[in-house]
């Protein structure tokens, strides 16, 4: 099965390398271990973004199969979906909604996907994949100043940005089937990108589930849980914490504290979605109902909160409940980059 998989690896950075970029600018500062810092193949846009989406509506979608995961981001009540089955092959998308300029991007070797705010400084940018990895994971670059970031560290690690912060926004993932009655309205992107893949098929081989296969080393390496277990990290400034997709093998909902907040968390295993928000108080013995997607349920005063974190019905109608700084990845993603990182 490896075998196969370096092979389609090969034959995809084969079609990919001719698009290397040779006039890199060269930073000599990193913030992370520049000795760690790995060589993708590829090189910089050699995985390209996608920089013109095509979206297409729900119906009319044919190359998703229900288990397909997909990421869902909604804005100015506009929502748009991206297909995992393209996030693998291209990693970034540089999109907006209304005036939200922002990249979609995402990590096959992590399972991490993030949307960005593409604004950076005053300067609206675009961001790309530079072709190198830190503990597996993607570094982009943005191409306003040619600096290097890291996704899950969530910051500039080389250029002239050095040690600015990312600023994102809040994404949901889930699977396709849940999707479709979730956001029927929803557009969704195509495969229609400019480029020539099979989006049929996954690259990576058995990559998901081959908990002993990383391409290359973590540092520090975390055996506490299965490698590629799927797990929501909830970043705060005094703590992180992970929560498993096991924790949620019936749809259920948790209260908990990360460092000094209060934060409510629900999933469905089954539905293969997470959400995390902050607990303010404004719900009272919430219970989680998913027969109504997006609807995630009703508290005994008959406030229903959806996916999103917005309250659609009830005495609290309108109001939005706020968002810690959290995704999904695979279990290894964060033992490595959040050493020690609390597992519920």
């Amino acid at each position: 099965m490896k075998r196969t998989l370096f092979f389609t690896l090969s034959v995809f950075l084969f079609f990919s390398a001719c698009n290397k970029n040779e006039n890199e600018r060269e930073f000599t500062e990193w913030s992370i271990p520049v000795n760690e810092v790995r060589d993708g193949g590829p090189g910089k846009d050699g995985i390209p973004s996608i920089d013109n989406p095509d979206f297409i509506k729900m119906e009319e979608v044919s190359f998703l199969d229900d288990s397909d995961l997909v990421v869902v981001l909604k804005y100015d009540e506009q929502v748009k979906i991206y297909p995992h089955p393209i996030l693998d092959w291209h990693e970034i998308v540089n999109d907006e909604i209304s005036d939200r300029k922002f990249a979609l991007n995402y990590c096959p070797l992590t399972g991490t996907a993030l949307a960005w705010d593409r604004e950076i400084n005053g300067t609206t940018t675009t961001f790309g994949v530079s072709g190198k990895l830190y503990n597996n994971n993607l570094i982009l670059y943005d191409r306003a100043t040619d600096s290097y970031w890291s996704q899950i560290g969530l910051d500039c690690v080389n250029g002239e940005l050095l040690g600015q912060r990312a600023k994102t926004f809040p994404i949901v993932e889930m699977n396709w089937v849940s999707c479709k009655l979730a956001f029927p309205e929803a557009e969704v992107m195509s495969t229609n990108t400019g480029f020539s893949r099979n989006y049929n098929n996954y690259p990576y081989g058995d990559y998901r589930t081959n908990n002993s296969f990383l391409l290359f080393p973590n540092n520090p390496s975390d055996n506490r849980l299965p490698s590629k277990q799927r797990v929501l990290g909830v970043l705060e400034e005094d703590a992180n914490k992970v929560y498993s997709i096991t924790n949620f093998s019936s749809p259920n909902i948790i209260y908990d504290k990360v460092g000094n907040a209060n934060v409510i968390v629900i999933g469905s295993a089954a539905d293969k979605f997470i959400v995390a928000f902050y607990d303010d108080g404004s719900l009272d013995n919430f219970v989680v109902n998913l027969d109504n997607l997006p609807v995630l349920g009703t508290d005994t005063n008959g406030n229903q909160l959806d996916i999103n974190g917005e309250i659609v019905a009830g005495p609290l109608s309108g109001q939005q409940l706020s968002q810690p700084e959290s995704f999904i990845g695979y279990w290894f993603s964060f033992g490595a980059f959040y050493p020690g990182i609390e597992i519920f």
